[in-house]
């Protein structure tokens, strides 16, 4: 037991304070303000590249099975309306419009296996399952359903983006969707590294804010320094000829400094009088 005290004895008092000064030690005094990113789902149209979503479907249209039946063309307006999509559900409705999406883009009338038809039937059901996910957003079975089919998507886009780019164009410009791939590098948010990444932000401006009043200093002092250069041309070019050595100052070199002065006089004189 004294052993354990003696050895206790031994460690310096100013240790003590060490959990103290580790605390905000260096805790920066820059203006800097980092607040976390709002997370946004990835079956939502941000993420997903839908730029729009699916329309409201008019209700006096038949669904597909009855698209093209002769029966209903003299029937009576009753029957009509009941065999409309207003008394059918929800998934005649989306069924109608994914066929509207797919006769933007298929090849013939028939064409329902094409990577167009194929792309525009998953559109379709995105937009249409993105909607229910707005009115159930804990819908598991539809959220499991829309992502994969966003991925499925993505997948044949980036294969059809490397086998025929100008049909690929066509298709994002025909069905309004804004081609998203998956970064090559992930990057996971934290609030160091977005901190690290303000404060090199604002390092660089603040170099480049001193740098830019460094060299509208220079140029204020330049009339004043061709000048003095002038004078000192002038002054050696005399020394010259007075001592009966090789002359090296020629008069162009100092004319050329003379102009080069005036110019800048008089870009100088147009500058002040732009800002009255």
């Amino acid at each position: 037991m004294n052993a354990i005290c003696s050895s206790i004895k031994l460690i310096p008092s100013n240790l003590s304070n060490l959990g103290s000064l580790r605390n905000y030690a260096f805790k920066s005094d820059l203006k800097i303000k980092w607040t976390k990113p709002e997370k946004i789902a990835c079956f939502r149209p941000e993420k997903s590249g839908d730029l729009e979503g699916m329309p409201d479907i008019d209700k006096s249209r038949y669904p597909l099975q009855f698209k093209n039946c002769k029966e209903l063309e003299n029937a009576d307006e009753n029957v009509k309306r009941l065999f409309s999509l207003q008394f059918h559900r929800r998934s005649q409705h989306t069924n109608v419009y994914i066929n509207d999406m797919m006769d933007q883009v298929r090849r013939h009338p028939m064409d329902k296996g094409s990577m167009e038809a194929r792309i525009a039937r998953w559109t379709g059901a995105i937009r249409s399952l993105q909607i229910q996910m707005d009115v159930h957003p804990r819908n598991k079975k539809a959220k499991v359903n829309l992502k994969e089919l966003i991925e499925k998507r993505n997948k044949h886009l980036k294969y059809l983006r490397n086998w025929d780019y100008r049909r690929f164009e066509w298709l994002l410009e025909n069905l309004q969707i804004a081609y998203k791939p998956v970064p090559s590098e992930y990057e996971r948010v934290s609030r160091k590294g977005s901190l690290t990444k303000l404060t090199q932000i604002y390092c660089d401006n603040v170099v480049q804010e001193r740098l830019d009043t460094y060299r509208e200093q220079l140029q204020e002092e330049q009339p004043k320094f061709l000048e003095e250069k002038i004078n000192t041309l002038e002054f050696l070019q005399q020394e010259q000829k007075d001592c009966g050595v090789e002359v090296t100052i020629t008069q162009e070199d100092i004319d050329k400094v003379k102009e080069k002065l005036k110019v800048l006089l008089e870009e100088k004189a147009k500058k002040a009088e732009d800002l009255e």
